[in-house]
This record gives structure tokens, sequence and C-alpha cells, in this order.
């Protein structure tokens, strides 16, 4: 199967699967590959450029010793399905920018509201007298430092906000599911649970739907819900202009 797949979707596969390896064997040896080649708020001090592209390509490998695949797994289970029918649509050129620019909406999205927050609570523990170059320090290198027990609530709030990466090819999954999804919308789906056929529009706008709705409900179940509209947006945004393009160009 893997000798029969378009080249940007195999490759794709390819790096995905690597750097999740990469990131497990490196853990074991105290390395945190995740956490540097995650995507963390543009504005957090842990934020580096090359981030905006190496995200897309990491995924969680579990936490405190096991083991999870469940991340990576389901992210490329979507690419192997859908990636790879739109690649042979559309020509390897055109399926890499698809996906590309659906993990820098991601991306672009999830930081919409994020830099938004720090930048208030940055302001806030200014006014309470905290330097914030110092403190960026101390919450970066898990050192101790002296602080009001009033201000431990805001203070947790601000290191978590600073030293949580975003990983994942989720956005750019979502950016393949929309546009499949408007492509192609009557093509019978099957659910796994219950097994009844779903056409594409339904199951897959469903999805995003619950996404939407997920992004302002469920904030505390650790998943950027917020980057997957993003990317499921830019996939639909692009799809609209492909198609008045390609209308344009026919006689």
């Amino acid at each position: 199967m893997i000798r029969n797949l378009p080249q940007v979707t195999k490759n794709l596969l390819i790096l995905n699967i690597l750097f999740w390896l990469a990131s497990l064997v490196l853990a074991s040896s105290g390395i945190d590959l995740i956490g540097e080649l995650g995507a963390y708020y543009f504005n957090s001090p842990n934020f580096k450029p090359y981030q905006i592209i190496t995200h897309f390509f990491m995924h969680s490998i579990g936490t405190q010793g096991q083991i999870s695949i469940w991340h990576i797994l389901m992210n490329m289970f979507l690419l192997l399905m859908f990636g790879a029918h739109l690649e042979r649509v559309w020509g390897s050129k055109r399926f890499f920018i698809f996906y590309v620019a659906s993990a820098m909406g991601a991306l672009v999205l999830y930081n919409s509201i994020g830099i938004i927050q720090i930048a208030e609570l940055k302001s806030t523990l200014s006014s309470l007298g905290y330097n914030i170059s110092e403190l960026n320090y101390d919450l970066i290198h898990n050192k101790p430092f002296p602080y009001s027990i009033d201000d431990e609530g805001i203070l947790k709030q601000y290191a978590t906000m600073i030293n949580t990466p975003m990983v994942g090819a989720s956005g750019a999954i979502f950016g393949l599911l929309a546009g499949f999804a408007m492509l192609f919308p009557n093509i019978q789906l099957m659910l796994l649970f219950p097994p009844i056929p779903i056409k594409a529009k339904y199951l897959i706008g469903g999805y995003i739907a619950f996404e939407v709705y997920s992004s302002f409900n469920m904030s505390g179940d650790h998943i950027a819900h917020l980057a997957h509209v993003g990317g499921a947006i830019v996939g639909i945004l692009f799809i609209l202009v492909w198609r008045k393009k390609d209308r344009g160009n026919t006689h």
C-alpha cells in the first residue's frame, strides 16, 4: 500500500512517523524534542520561527512513561484516507500547497486568542511588580521564585500558556477533511461505531461543527480545537478560490 501512495502523501506519512519515533527515543534520554519543535504562542518566550513548520510533524508520545500512539495513528489514518485521494485528484503541487496552508491557518487561528491572553497576563503581572524577563527565565527553567500566594493563580495560568506547545498535523488534516467534503459531498463514508453509511458532507460537516462548539466550551481537554477549526476554514477558502479560478480557465 505504501508503494502505491502518491508521492507527497507518502513523504508526509514517513516524516510524521520518523519525527514521532525520534521524539519517543530522545525522550528516554531526557531530550524534549516536542518542547523544542512544537509551536508556542507567538509572544511566548519559547517561540522560535522554525516551529511554524516543525510543529505539524510532531505528535504527542504520551505522559508519565505511558506511550500513546492514538494522536499520530488517527492523523495518519485520515491522511491516508483523504490526503491520498485528494493528491490523486489535484496533483502533488496543489495538494502540498493546500496541506501546508491548512496547517498555517490552524496555527494562526490558534494564536489569535492566545497572544491576546498572554499580553493581558503580562500586563497584569507587570502591574503587580513582577519583572517579566526574570519571571520568564524562572518559569521556563522551573526555578523557584518569590511570589505572593495571592498571585499563584495568575502565575500558573501564565506559566501554562507560555510553556505548552501545540503539536500535530490535525490542522492540516481538518483542511483535507473540509476539502474532501466540499469536492465529494455525497460520497458515502462508513462509520465504525455504529457501522452505518453517511454522506461526507454530513459526517465531516458535523465533525467540524463539533470542533467549533468545543473551541468555546471544552477548553480544559488539552486539545487545540481552535486549530482544527482554523485548518478547516483555510481548506474551505482554498476550495472556493480554486473553484472560481478553475471555472475561469475553462472555455
